[in-house]
């Protein structure tokens, strides 16, 4: 058996986690108000299709522009850390930086200037 032969893990910001975890909530929500108002108008004919019109009349309800917004922000914001020009030769290697940087609380070095 081969060590370290698993496939390595998406490393996603706290952020990240949390409006997914809020996608979620909404999607589910937004599919038991859909059947509320399903089962209230009662399940006559074809219902399904009915469940699959009021489903897309809530699909507002996900708001898909604010992880577009936060997904362009994060990009705006590791170049601007790369074209900085008072810390240069910078290269954020990801785009999570600057949520990452806003969440520090110890910073510590070892003698060869590795920052941890």
């Amino acid at each position: 058996m081969q060590m370290n032969s698993k496939s390595p893990r998406q490393k996603m910001g706290r952020l990240d986690m949390e409006i997914n975890w809020l996608a979620k909530c909404l999607f589910v929500m937004m599919c038991v108000i859909g059947f509320v108002i399903i089962s209230l108008d009662g399940f006559l004919g074809s219902w399904y299709f009915k469940y699959f019109r009021v489903i897309l009349l809530l699909s507002s309800i996900i708001p898909i522009s604010m992880r577009i917004n936060l997904d362009l922000a994060k990009i705006w914001y590791s170049i601007g850390i790369a074209t900085d020009e008072n810390i240069p030769d910078t290269v954020p290697r990801n785009s999570t930086i600057p949520e990452e940087l806003g969440r520090i609380q110890f910073l510590l070095s070892d003698k060869t200037g590795t920052l941890t």
